[in-house]
C-alpha cells in the first residue's frame, strides 16, 4: 500500500478545495447566524459534540473566549438523552457539531437547548439531517463526501465555519481576512514534510501530544487520530499540565508532538517542550523558538486563531503516512465505523 492509494490521503489533499468551496458558498448562512448571535447577545454559550467534533468545539471555546470574552461550556449530551433533564439555557446560544447530524444524543441535546431558550446553531455536513431540523440555524460545512472513517476534511471545515461564525459575530476584520486566505495556506500545509516524526516513532506504541489554548484542541484531535488510524496509544495534555505527573513515564526517545500557533502561549509551550527534550524525549514542535526540541516545518496563516487549522492539516498528512508505514489501512480502522450513533 502506498500513501496515494488511501482514501484518507486523497481526502487530506482535498482539504484546501473543500475550504475554498465552503467560503464561496456559505456567506449568507454564516452572516445570518452571526446576526442572530448579536441579537441574542448571550452571556454564555454551550457546545454539544462528541469525538472529533468535540475537538472542534474545544477550539471554538478558546476562540470565543479570546475574541469576545464569552465563555463556552461543553454540555454532556446524556443530560438530555439518558437522564432526561432540562438546563437553564434562557438567553444563551448552543452550538452543536456533528459531521453526520445523525447521533440521537446530539440531536436530543440540541432539541432540549432550543426548548429551554437557547439560540440553537448546528454545524454539520448534512443540511437535511435530524440535527439541522431541530436547530434555528444550520451551518453546512460543504466538505463533500468523506469516505474514510477518520474525519479529516470534515473536521477542518467544521472548524473553519465555526471560527468564521465567531469572526462575523464579533466583526473582527483581521480574522475574517485570515479565514479567506486559508485555502492557499492549506495548499502548503498539506505538503509539509513531518517525516522526522515518523522516524522517531519507530516501533514505539505510546506518545504524548501537547497544546495550549486553541492548539490544545488540535492536540486532542491528533491524539485521537494516532489511536484510530495507527493503533498507537497517544495522550493529549495541555503543556501546563503535562509536568504535573504524566511526564513521569517519559524515557529516552519517548515521542512527543508539541503543537502551537503563533500566539501568547507559544513561549510557554516551547519552554515545556525543551524541558521534556532535556529529559531525553524525542520532542517535535511547531515553533522555531525551541532550543532542545526539534522544529517541524509549519505554515503560519497570519492570525493566531487560524494557525491551528493549518497545523491539523499538516498533521493529517503525516499521520496517514504513519499508518501506512505500519501496514495499517487508515481508511478502515478496526472496530470503528463512519457514523457512530449513541443515545
Amino acid at each position: 500500500m502506498t500513501a496515494l492509494q488511501t482514501q484518507m490521503r486523497r481526502e487530506v489533499l482535498e482539504i484546501p478545495q473543500a475550504v475554498a468551496r465552503l467560503l464561496a458558498t456559505q456567506s449568507d448562512t454564516v452572516r445570518a447566524a452571526a446576526a442572530a448571535l448579536r441579537a441574542q447577545n448571550p452571556s454564555f454559550l454551550v457546545s454539544v459534540a462528541r469525538g472529533s467534533s468535540d475537538h472542534v468545539a474545544t477550539y471554538l471555546k478558546y476562540a470565543s473566549e479570546l475574541l469576545s470574552g464569552t465563555p463556552i461550556a461543553s454540555v454532556g449530551p446524556s443530560i438530555a438523552s439518558v437522564y432526561h433533564r432540562k438546563l437553564n439555557l434562557a438567553g444563551s446560544a448552543c452550538i452543536s457539531v456533528s459531521q453526520s447530524g445523525q447521533s440521537p444524543d446530539i440531536v436530543e441535546m440540541a432539541r432540549m437547548a432550543q426548548a429551554c431558550g437557547a439560540l440553537s446553531i448546528a454545524i454539520t455536513n448534512d443540511p437535511t439531517s435530524p440535527l439541522a431540523q431541530v436547530s434555528d440555524h444550520t451551518l453546512y460545512i460543504e466538505a463533500g463526501p468523506e469516505l474514510s472513517v477518520a474525519a479529516t476534511k470534515t473536521f477542518v471545515n467544521s472548524a473553519v465555519v465555526g471560527i468564521w461564525l465567531l469572526a462575523e459575530w464579533t466583526q473582527d476584520a483581521a480574522l475574517l481576512a485570515a479565514i479567506h486566505e486559508l485555502p492557499k495556506q492549506l495548499e502548503q500545509a498539506v505538503q509539509q514534510d513531518w517525516s522526522q516524526v515518523i522516524a522517531a516513532l519507530g516501533d514505539r506504541n505510546s506518545l504524548f501530544c501537547l497544546g495550549r489554548g486553541p492548539s490544545y484542541a488540535i492536540s486532542n484531535e491528533a491524539a485521537l487520530k494516532f489511536k484510530e488510524t495507527c493503533q498507537l496509544h497517544a495522550e493529549s495534555y495541555s503543556s501546563a499540565e503535562v509536568l504535573h505527573g504524566p511526564v513521569s513515564i517519559v524515557d529516552a526517545g519517548f515521542p512527543v508532538l508539541a503543537l502551537c500557533g503563533a500566539d501568547d502561549a507559544e513561549p510557554a509551550l516551547a519552554g515545556v517542550a525543551d524541558q521534556i527534550a532535556g529529559k531525553g524525549a524525542a520532542v517535535f514542535a511547531t515553533t522555531n523558538t525551541v532550543k532542545a526540541a526539534n522544529t517541524l516545518p509549519t505554515i503560519r496563516t497570519g492570525h493566531a486563531l487560524t494557525d491551528p487549522i493549518a497545523l491539523i492539516a499538516s498533521f493529517y498528512a503525516m499521520v496517514e503516512q504513519v499508518a501506512v508505514s505500519r501496514g495499517i489501512n487508515p481508511d478502515a480502522p478496526r472496530h470503528l465505523k463512519k457514523v457512530t450513533e449513541t443515545v
